[in-house]
């Protein structure tokens, strides 16, 4: 299927690996001159051909500068996904174990670099009569004790995707946001990161665990989700052929959510 997305420009962040890799990737084979924000400039990420931004969208300014050499490097904007986040805490970690640096990291990383990014941007956004697509996580609507800072942060990106979608749907912008439950991300896979230290906290080979995380989430395909899978949902809510689909959430969670 055409997407009809050939020569149009996008801004995507947290591109290094994972989903925003994956975004860029799908986004590049769609004919799309994309400009790739990420703190560090990987060997995968340079191999898609984006126009690669090195940024920290934490950083004070940072988000600024990062959208103001993508348009001078790719020109006016249509597309920005807004994918950098991450979450900090731990296997047995609860809301009394949080402090408010913790709690302010985590709003930084998941909700301000969105905010910032995209008043950045809104104004070629709005000139393009582009489309926003905002990365949550099911965490938003299903949070956990151990990450507690991480999900309210994501709620409130939802509910941010939602009050833009209406504010900026009049001007011609589209905003929607895509909600991954467990995909096969470092988050999971890596040693140091959360799967690594629930493997090790239960005492138990991390591949065990990722093989027994389906079936104990209620995931119904039976297995993780692959990056790839959650960018093809949002290159399609993306595209031109989307153009009423606006202030959706959509899950990609593989069944886990069972309330209707």
């Amino acid at each position: 299927m055409d997407l009809q997305l050939k020569d149009k420009t996008a801004l995507v962040t947290g591109a290094s690996r994972g989903i925003g890799l994956a975004v860029v990737e799908q986004l590049v084979a769609e004919g799309v001159r994309v400009a790739a924000v990420a703190r560090t400039s990987t060997t995968e990420l340079r191999a898609t051909g984006a126009f690669v931004v090195q940024a920290d969208l934490a950083a004070a300014g940072g988000p600024e500068r990062a959208v103001a050499a993508a348009l001078a490097e790719v020109g006016e904007l249509d597309l920005l996904v807004n994918n950098v986040g991450g979450g900090e805490g731990g296997p047995g970690a609860g809301f009394l174990d949080f402090d408010d640096a913790a709690w302010e990291s985590a709003f930084e990383l998941n909700y301000f670099t969105t905010v910032r990014v995209t008043r950045a941007a809104l104004p070629s956004l709005v000139r393009q009569q582009g489309a926003i697509v905002n990365l949550s996580s099911v965490g938003a609507r299903m949070p956990s004790p151990g990450l507690v800072p991480y999900s309210t942060a994501k709620a409130a990106l939802t509910a941010l995707g939602k009050a833009l979608s209406e504010e900026f749907g009049p001007q011609g912008v589209r905003v929607n946001t895509v909600s991954p439950g467990a995909v096969r991300t470092a988050l999971w896979t890596s040693p140091e990161g959360y799967g690594g230290q629930l493997a090790q906290r239960l005492g138990i080979p991390q591949e065990h665990l990722l093989a027994a995380l389906p079936e104990q989430a209620g995931m119904i395909t039976g297995r993780l989700i692959e990056p790839s899978e959650v960018a093809a949902l949002v290159v399609q809510l993306c595209s031109p052929l989307t153009a009423s689909i606006t202030g959706a959430d959509y899950l990609i969670d593989a069944g886990r959510s069972k309330t209707v």
